[in-house]
């Protein structure tokens, strides 16, 4: 079950040692953006709170240990740098929550993924990208990566809401090897829906934290043959879905993006439609490696391609105007770093870009005109 961090495989594979420190900007189109944060460490998927303020999670710099080695992203030291940002119309971003769990390795770290502010308190999901049972490796700390977790903004102490991870390796919902990665939530009732990247899965929380599955994702195959170096990649070979975020529609339906896994093919991500108690259905198709969703006030959806060519040609992307039933989208920004989350205010969408960037993260505010 390939998630979220795969991305980083494929950086390796195009020559880019390091990304996670040392990724290259792209050149953005500036005319349409404005930078509104920087300085973030690995900056993910961002949300508005119902009084207007808006805060993105900051999957942090890891720490100093305990240190174990990663069976795909290689050593990984576990630390407490992962924090939630809440960025100001005016002055400075103020870290809000700090001494979040946080992962690192040479290429990329792992913590916060997505955030929800309501009044004082706020939930957050901390990933994990791999078996639930590598969390054992970082001691007591380590217990709470692949989590909901909960607390009060301004506050050192946080609680358990929900182990997504644990739920994984008890109900395993694909049905493959275990894996989890909590990545997007969305509030509904009294409880979460949460994309499972490393579970191909959309797990629901409720208000006790019981975990139950929503929908899963089956593996993507590519629609044709892949050449990388010696090697050919054939068609048909089955990525997994890897889904990222998921939001409720107007309609009152979820709408889920995907990454899909290696290789990332280009144009074999697709936004899922799925209805209280249904299925999982196509919505629309022809996307590339998405992270993020969100709707404006008029019902159109956007989604953020992490890497609009595939993330094996590089994490430059873009944030696009989806669709409905089409595989031909349009495009608002294109040439941004490595893009993440989307969230929109009026006929402004704020994405957070460099999400593999120690320090050098940002947000950004798009004009939708």
């Amino acid at each position: 079950m390939a998630s979220i961090r795969t991305r980083v495989l494929a950086l390796l594979a195009a020559g880019g040692a390091g990304v996670g420190i040392a990724v290259a900007p792209a050149q953005a189109e500036t005319s349409r953006t404005t930078v509104v944060a920087s300085g973030l460490d690995s900056p993910r998927l961002l949300s508005f709170s119902p009084d207007g303020d808006l805060y993105v999670a900051e999957s942090g710099k890891g720490g100093s240990g305990p240190c174990a080695t990663n069976p795909e992203l290689g050593k990984m030291c576990f630390g407490y740098s992962g924090a939630i940002t809440r960025v100001s119309p005016h002055g400075p971003d103020r870290r809000v929550v700090t001494g979040l769990p946080s992962l690192v390795g040479a290429e990329d770290a792992i913590g916060p993924m997505d955030v929800d502010v309501r009044g004082d308190r706020y939930v957050v999901s901390i990933g994990l990208g791999a078996p639930p049972d590598f969390r054992k490796k970082f001691g007591s700390g380590g217990a709470h990566l692949g989590t909901l977790l909960t607390g009060k903004l301004r506050h050192s102490e946080h609680s358990l809401l929900a182990d997504i991870a644990a739920y994984e390796a008890k109900a395993n919902p694909d049905r493959t090897d275990l894996d989890s990665n909590p990545a997007g939530i969305s509030r509904r009732g009294g409880g979460y829906d949460v994309a499972d990247a490393g579970g191909n899965s959309v797990v629901r929380t409720n208000r006790d934290g019981d975990v139950s599955k929503v929908a899963v994702l089956r593996p993507v195959p590519t629609t044709s043959a892949i050449t990388m170096g010696p090697e050919t990649i054939p068609a048909g070979f089955p990525q997994d879905a890897v889904p990222t975020s998921v939001v409720r529609g107007p309609d009152g339906a979820l709408y889920i993006s995907q990454l899909t896994g290696f290789p990332f093919q280009k144009g074999t991500s697709s936004i899922w439609r799925v209805e209280p108690g249904g299925h999982p259905k196509k919505w629309a198709t022809g996307l590339t490696n998405v992270t993020d969703l969100a709707f404006d006030e008029d019902g159109h959806l956007y989604a953020v391609q992490i890497a609009s060519e595939g993330l094996l040609k590089g994490p430059v992307g873009s944030l696009v105007r989806v669709k409905r039933g089409s595989s031909s989208h349009h495009t608002v920004v294109g040439g941004l770093t490595a893009p993440y989350g989307v969230a929109i205010d009026g006929d402004d969408a704020y994405v957070s870009t460099c999400s593999v960037c120690l320090g050098k993260g940002q947000v950004v505010r798009v004009s939708l005109d």
